[in-house]
């Protein structure tokens, strides 16, 4: 089988999600090697081509062209429905619109929400998969166990926290973007796609703050 360049591109997400696995290409040098999905070690000839046979038809449900050879064409269109890191990006999109801190502060609750928020399923998920290395029954899953709860309780929990923090700041401060402002005009008649223009001039751009004196130029005046 191939190696497929794993990078950030959906390509090499939807390969994850047929159980491709990172590697690194050793055919390269140190100084341009880069990553790549390959199937897990160990499986026998028949799992590598079912494998192989189901990434080529999740890779043209998503609508990527694949070429291959014959035993791993098929006709199979897995069903692709939106990822968890989809939803959870679109706070993003939603943080970039925004226009005011309570907008913003809105926003931020979905993350930092005590119980059901998601930083709280990740720190939970994270305590789960350290349960799971428990009893898995490996010399290091004990560690690897630990491990997971160190990143649980030193980095998500404090994270967590940290924003939670801003979050209440924010809702607190009551106050319009200066940059931003919601758009109250009328898109005008000809316009086909009227929610997606904005008739509203831009606002206008803040001058940058003058730069600090450099140490030692201040002057004293009497």
């Amino acid at each position: 089988m191939t190696r497929t360049p794993a990078n950030s591109s959906p390509a090499g997400a939807t390969l994850r999600r047929t159980a491709f696995s990172s590697a690194r290409d050793s055919s390269r040098s140190s100084a341009s090697t880069r990553a790549t999905t390959a199937p897990p070690v160990g499986l026998t000839e028949d799992e590598e081509s079912r494998l192989a046979i189901d990434a080529v038809g999740r890779l043209r449900a998503v609508g990527y062209h694949v070429d291959c050879d014959e035993p791993f064409d098929t006709e199979a269109r897995p069903a692709a429905y939106p990822t968890l890191g989809a939803s959870v990006s679109h706070l993003a999109e939603r943080l970039r619109e925004a226009t005011d801190t309570a907008e913003a502060a809105d926003i931020l609750t979905e993350l930092t929400a005590p119980h059901d928020g998601i930083l709280a399923g990740f720190e939970e998920t994270l305590g789960a998969l350290a349960e799971f290395f428990d009893g898995l029954g490996d010399a290091s899953d004990p560690y690897t166990a630990g491990r997971l709860r160190y990143l649980a309780d030193a980095y998500v929990r404090v994270i967590r926290s940290d924003l939670a923090h801003t979050r209440e700041r924010l809702a607190d401060r009551h106050a319009p973007h200066p940059g931003r402002r919601a758009c109250t005009e009328q898109v005008p008649d000809h316009e086909p796609e009227r929610s997606a223009v904005c008739a509203c001039p831009p606002p206008p751009r803040a001058l940058p703050a003058p730069a600090p004196p450099p140490v030692g130029a201040t002057r004293l005046r009497r």
